[in-house]
This record gives C-alpha cells, sequence and structure tokens, in this order.
C-alpha cells in the first residue's frame, strides 16, 4: 500500500483539529455555557442557554474524553476559520478519496443537526474512506464507490443522553429534496431513507437480545423520529470509535469505527451475506484485506487486539472469522498472523 507524505498526514491531523473547532463554533454560542450533569456516578457535559423565557439545555458529552472537555474549557476562545479548512481540504483531496458530492452533503447536515455530537458513527464505505489520511495511506478506488451512507448509535446512548436532532427527514431534504421514508417491516419509525436516484440512509443500532429483535425497528429517541435496524456484531464495531474528517467543502469531523475493529468486522460480515450479496461479500474482505495489510505494518499489536477481542465472543465469532479466511490470499493470512503474534508477546 503506498504511503502518503508525512507533510499531508500532518495536515490531515490539524484539519480533525480545526473542524472538531469548527462544529464547536456552530453548535454552541456564547450566550449560553457548558454545566456538568452528574448521572449515575459519570460526569456529563450539556449545553444550557435561556431564550424565550424557558432553558434549553443540549447533551455535549462525556466529562471523561479529554478532546471534549479541553473543547469546553477553551469555548470562548475557539474560532473557526471555513476558508482556510477549504484550502486545507482541496489540497488534501489532490491525494486522498473526497465522497461524492451527495454522500458529503448527507454527513455534513447530519453533523451540522447534531448526529455526531450525540454519539452516533458513521460505517460502511463511507467511513472506509475516511481511513486514508488516519492511516497515511492512499487507497484503490474500486474500494470506495458507494450508494449508500450507514449511521449506526447505541439504543443506550440514544435513550440516555435526553436529547435529538431535528427531525430526521428534514435534515436529509437539506441535503437532496427527494428523500423519501423506506416503509420498515413493522409499523414503527422509519429506518432508512431513499432518494429519487435509489440513494439509501440507514440507521442501524446493535441487536445484543433476542432474534425477535431482527427486522423491527429499535426506538431511536436521539435521532429525530427515526428508528434504527438492529444488527448482529455492530456493537464490536461501533464500540471505541475514533475522530476522522471528511473531506467536503470546509471539512466535516466524523466518529468512524477504530480501524482494527472495522477490518475484522468485515471479515465477519463477509461470511453472513446472503447468496445475492456475493458482491458485497467480496467488497468486504477487500476492504478488509487492505486494512490487515496497512495496519499490520503500522499498528500490529491493536489488529491483534481485535481479532483477540472478536473470538472472545464465542465460538460463532470464530467460526466466522476462519470461514472468511479462506477466501484471503496467503499474504493478507501471513499478516494476521503475524498480528496476533504481537498481540500475544504484549498482552
Amino acid at each position: 500500500m503506498q504511503s502518503i507524505g508525512l507533510a499531508l498526514q500532518t495536515t490531515f491531523a490539524e484539519l480533525i483539529e480545526r473542524c472538531l473547532d469548527a462544529s464547536f463554533d456552530q453548535d454552541f454560542d456564547e450566550q449560553g455555557q457548558f454545566v456538568k450533569v452528574t448521572s449515575k456516578g459519570r460526569g456529563y457535559w450539556y449545553f444550557q442557554k435561556y431564550q424565550h423565557g424557558g432553558r434549553e439545555r443540549r447533551y455535549v458529552g462525556p466529562v471523561a474524553e479529554p478532546a471534549i472537555t479541553d473543547r469546553v474549557e477553551k469555548f470562548k476562545a475557539l474560532k473557526a476559520d471555513f476558508t482556510e479548512r477549504r484550502e486545507m481540504v482541496r489540497a488534501l483531496g489532490q491525494v486522498l478519496p473526497r465522497p461524492d458530492p451527495l454522500t458529503g452533503a448527507i454527513i455534513e447536515v447530519l453533523w451540522k443537526a447534531g448526529f455526531f455530537r450525540l454519539r452516533g458513527v458513521l460505517i460502511g464505505t463511507a467511513a472506509f474512506q475516511a481511513y486514508a489520511g488516519l492511516l497515511g495511506v492512499k487507497l484503490p478506488s474500486t474500494s470506495l464507490m458507494t450508494q449508500d451512507a450507514d449511521f449506526a448509535q447505541f439504543k443506550a446512548i440514544s435513550e440516555a443522553v435526553d436529547d435529538t436532532m431535528p427531525p430526521v427527514l428534514d435534515v436529509l431534504r437539506q441535503a437532496d429534496g427527494s428523500f423519501t421514508p423506506v416503509p420498515g417491516l413493522d409499523s414503527r419509525s422509519a429506518t432508512a431513507f431513499i432518494n429519487d436516484d435509489r440513494y439509501r440512509v440507514e440507521f442501524l443500532t446493535p441487536n445484543r437480545g433476542s432474534e425477535d429483535h431482527q427486522g423491527k425497528a429499535a426506538n431511536m429517541p436521539a435521532l429525530g423520529g427515526a428508528g434504527a435496524t438492529p444488527l448482529r456484531f455492530l456493537d464490536f464495531l461501533i464500540k471505541d470509535p475514533v475522530w476522522s474528517v471528511v473531506l467536503h467543502r470546509g471539512g466535516v469531523p466524523v466518529r468512524v469505527p477504530d480501524p482494527a475493529r472495522y477490518a475484522v468486522h468485515k471479515l465477519i460480515i463477509s461470511t453472513r451475506r446472503r447468496e445475492s450479496s456475493f458482491a458485497k461479500a467480496d467488497k468486504d474482505r477487500f476492504q478488509a484485506s487492505i486494512l490487515i495489510e496497512t495496519l499490520s505494518k503500522q499498528r500490529s499489536f491493536e489488529l491483534g487486539e481485535a481479532l483477540a477481542i472478536a473470538a472472545s465472543n464465542g465460538p460463532k465469532w470464530r467460526a466466522a472469522i476462519k470461514q472468511a479466511s479462506t477466501g484471503l490470499d496467503q499474504e493478507i493470512l501471513t499478516f494476521l498472523q503475524k498480528a496476533r503474534e504481537a498481540h500475544a508477546a504484549g498482552s
């Protein structure tokens, strides 16, 4: 895998920081203040202001997350410079992948609506694109094409934050006015939306309970009226996400899965594709292989740790990883073995 220069990697890291700063400028104005609320022994930041004769309080994030608490403390000093950030995006976009205009616009409107502030996570190919700058590599264009965008959130988080986005259909129509809800398998909230060009946006949540939950929309109070489709293995994917940036306009800060977890998750779900989805299974393994190769050279211990965590979840997980491995090149299998050895040596 071809690496990008150190200067571009540094620029990408700086852009993430600037975009995170900019998100606070857009979400919170100087008429309000940050307040710390303790719930079940844990501290959480909320932004509070008084207007129209009443108090408005919005969830920001855990006090324990250093990036959030640092920005709370520096709130008045934070300044966004959209013009400079746009120039950074243009420079980075000469080498790193940029989303198609619609995908970028969808991610941007959801960011501005508060999806990532409410601890949502961008997943799928749109998230995979955002790993190029994080890992400092060029990604094959064949691994980047998509006609959908997937977003995930833990149901417990959606219920606990005591805040919500604006109506999600209104938000999506800011990106494309033709979006409409996709009829679901039950009568509860829509979990997916589609436009006239068949571009699909879907909201997902982990299913760690009964199989009865499969095919039924989960109620997600923070998602502006949308529900979410419960999926197995998703809790592994979206636990402990990381920040990256989507190269759209002035940059859009996004939470994406840890790349090692993303690689292992892709191996697992490649074995669960139905016969009609062979192309998607191939794409899953291809993306996993790219990340495995890259991580084995940069973060071999982390890749081995993700493999160990997945394997510890039970025989079905181990069987899925073993089955997926039969479709991998010998070189990738060697990288996986070295990652396991690195983790074993470092544990």
